[in-house]
């Protein structure tokens, strides 16, 4: 067998468990729990046949998503997806034996394609109240890693730090390239942006699987300035993005108010279940996005297989510093939310 790059042959490939879940209520992976705007639906549906047939195009889509984010579209670049954008950024930026500076812990996907570029990881771990480690942070950049990631409300944990202070470290590390990852932005409506793209040190990456409901399209965003931009889109192929998500995208951005809806539903949710979790006196966190931390009263791998029986998915922090023996619940309607809170009162009192 011809083997891979040494870097590649140590790794463990990013996987995440996705089979069958379409029939349960699905808290475990952030998601839109209702699905996009029906114009989106109607948008595809309209489709003619040889649209199946024909390659891709793009005119008119980051102009769309940079109206609807008050910026100009030259700072703006479509992907299949922000894992895809992630993924051309360390290709492009991705020095071997440079350093890649992040939190932990953070969104899984980073480190793999730091791995693969064989970049040397720097991790700053978040204390036990899961505030921002802010600090340690400005210390570590003083180093000039050539990369920080800095997810912001963080995933899993859900802390969110306040855009100026975002910025004030990018502004003291003129010489490392700061990716802020904003996927849950419509929930959280803090963002660096604009004020951002006045740094040619910083990129935004923005998504529309969270809040518009379209992950399954794959369609996300990278936002910074045109030089960077333009060196992310070298790499990446011509038709990378599919006319479907094209075509969803469009659509979902044209329709601002359903996904405005969605949001409100899910932050009434919030409200309502964080009420619940104190009046039972369950530990949980969590300053902005979709989803919350939760500390079960159980074991959590017994309260996670509980829910499962009763046809409710979160996400086991199974094995992840500070945070094991929670799970991640994602937020939805206020309705399916009180259907996961019944089921955990039952299980957690059993």
């Amino acid at each position: 067998m011809i083997k891979a790059r040494s870097e590649v042959e140590q790794l463990e490939p990013y996987a995440a468990p996705l089979e069958g879940r379409r029939p349960m209520l699905r808290l475990d992976f952030n998601e839109n729990t209702v699905g996009p705007s029906p114009k989106v639906v109607e948008a595809i549906r309209r489709l003619p046949p040889n649209a199946y047939a024909t390659y891709p195009e793009y005119a008119g889509l980051n102009e769309a998503y940079a109206a609807s984010i008050n910026v100009p579209a030259r700072y703006v670049e479509a992907f299949n997806g922000v894992d895809a954008a992630i993924h051309t950024i360390f290709d492009v930026y991705g020095e071997k034996k440079s350093t890649f500076l992040t939190t932990a812990p953070t969104f899984g996907y980073y480190k793999p394609c730091a791995l693969q570029h064989g970049m040397q990881q720097d991790e700053v771990l978040y204390p036990d109240d899961l505030s921002f480690p802010l600090e340690s942070m400005r210390e570590r950049l003083r180093r000039t890693p050539r990369l920080c990631f800095i997810c912001n409300p963080n995933n899993p944990t859900g802390t969110l730090l306040e855009p100026q202070l975002l910025l004030e470290l990018a502004r003291a590390a003129p010489d490392t390239l700061v990716v802020v990852d904003e996927l849950y932005a419509d929930f959280t409506k803090k963002s660096v942006l604009p004020a951002g793209l006045e740094l040619d040190n910083v990129v935004v990456l923005r998504s529309l699987s969270k809040s518009a409901g379209l992950a399954a399209l794959r369609l996300g965003f990278a936002i910074g300035q045109p030089e960077v931009v333009s060196r992310l889109r070298r790499v990446t192929g011509p038709y990378d993005v599919n006319a479907f998500a094209v075509i969803a995208g469009k659509a979902a951005l044209a329709d601002r108010a359903y996904v405005e809806q969605y949001v409100r539903q899910v932050q009434a949710a919030r409200e309502w279940v964080t009420q619940q979790l104190r009046r039972l006196g369950v530990r949980y966190f969590g300053q902005g996005g979709n989803y919350l931390l939760v500390w079960p009263p159980r074991a959590c791998e017994v309260v996670e297989s509980a829910l499962r029986e009763k046809g409710i998915l979160v996400r086991n922090m199974r094995g992840k510093l500070v945070i094991d023996g929670s799970f991640r619940l994602s937020l939805g309607t206020l309705e399916q939310m009180q259907r996961f809170m019944q089921a955990f009162a039952e299980v957690i009192e059993s």
